[in-house]
This record gives C-alpha cells, sequence and structure tokens, in this order.
C-alpha cells in the first residue's frame, strides 16, 4: 500500500504531528494511501542551513534528507513538519515548501503559531494552520500548481490571513486533478 511519511523535525509536538498525519490519512485513504509517522529527526543536521542574520533555515536544506527518508521507507511523498522559521532566497519566510522531483515537502509551524502575531497560544488553530499547510505541499507533490480559488487549500497564502480564510481541503476543480493525478480506488 502507497505511504505517505510525515516525520517532525526538532520537537514538534507529538499530538500536533498526530494530527496533521490522521487528517492527511482521512483525506489520501481514498487514494489507497496510509500515513505513518517516521521518528523524529534533531535540527542539528540541518545547522548549514541557519542563516545567523536573519535567525532563520534555509528551507529547501531539508529536502534533500526527506527524500533520502522516503527512498529508504518506499514512501510515495514525505513532508517533514519543524519548529524552525524557514526561508527562500528572495523571500522573507515561507510556511512551507515542496520539491515534486524529490517527493519531499516541509512545512514550518513557527509563523503558524498565533503567538507569533501578539495571539494568545491555541493549539487547536494551530492544528488547523498546520493541517492546512500540509495539505497545501501535498498537493504540489503530486502535481497540483497555486489555485485562484481563495478557499481551496491550494491558494497562495501570502499572509497568516489567506492561511485562515481558505479551507483543509482541495477545491472541486483541484480535487478532479489530484483524483486523475493518483486515481480514486473504487
Amino acid at each position: 500500500m502507497p505511504m505517505i511519511a510525515v516525520v517532525p523535525i526538532g520537537g514538534v509536538k507529538g499530538e500536533l504531528v498526530k494530527a496533521v498525519a490522521d487528517f492527511i490519512e482521512g483525506y489520501y485513504s481514498r487514494f489507497g494511501m496510509r500515513v505513518k509517522t517516521l521518528p523524529e529527526i534533531p535540527l542539528e543536521p540541518f545547522s548549514s542551513a541557519f542563516n545567523l542574520l536573519r535567525g532563520q533555515y534555509l528551507g529547501r536544506v531539508f529536502l534533500p534528507t526527506l527524500f533520502r527518508l522516503g527512498e529508504r521507507t518506499g514512501a510515495r511523498a514525505v513532508l517533514g513538519i519543524t519548529e524552525a522559521d524557514l526561508y527562500e532566497e528572495g523571500l522573507n519566510f515561507i510556511f512551507g515548501l515542496a520539491n515534486p522531483s524529490l517527493k519531499a515537502a516541509v512545512v514550518s509551524v513557527h509563523r503558524l503559531r498565533p503567538e507569533f502575531y501578539g495571539g494568545r497560544p491555541d493549539d487547536e488553530l494551530l492544528k488547523e494552520r498546520t493541517v492546512k499547510e500540509a495539505m497545501h505541499e501535498l498537493g504540489h507533490l503530486f502535481g497540483l500548481g497555486h489555485c485562484p480559488n481563495p478557499k481551496c487549500v491550494m491558494h497562495f497564502s501570502n499572509s497568516i490571513l489567506d492561511t485562515d480564510f481558505k479551507g483543509p481541503l482541495y477545491c472541486q476543480v483541484c480535487d478532479g486533478k489530484l483524483s486523475k493525478a493518483l486515481g480514486v480506488l473504487k
């Protein structure tokens, strides 16, 4: 049975990882996929990705390690979830990053936390936001691009307001593309 691997990186709470994995499996099981949570990877191996001036990690550096995990485990896709604040060249930050050719993606919860914006900690809101970003990056891994529908999970999040506005699922158009790409099991 095809598998999506979820990998915590650097101290992400187990209940958050479980909530994300459960949601992903609930959706992707229709394609005959299961989700397996792999053991946590410490943040130390990614120290070369840390930019001291920015106080952030270059997101793309995480992807080759996740790719190798996918190869070792036979996963069809690997999703890392990290506490690290991520960026890419030319961007102030990223919520996540996917490389379809590597079948690897990473999501940062750092800027998904309400307290990052001056709010009170809210585990439920954090789970909701993390699920949305995880589903978004997995969509990219399975061939979906950004969607113009602001309620679709594949809509680009330029800010946390965009993430909060969109839903956790693919719109009808994106769902159709995904079903065609992965094949709905009868």
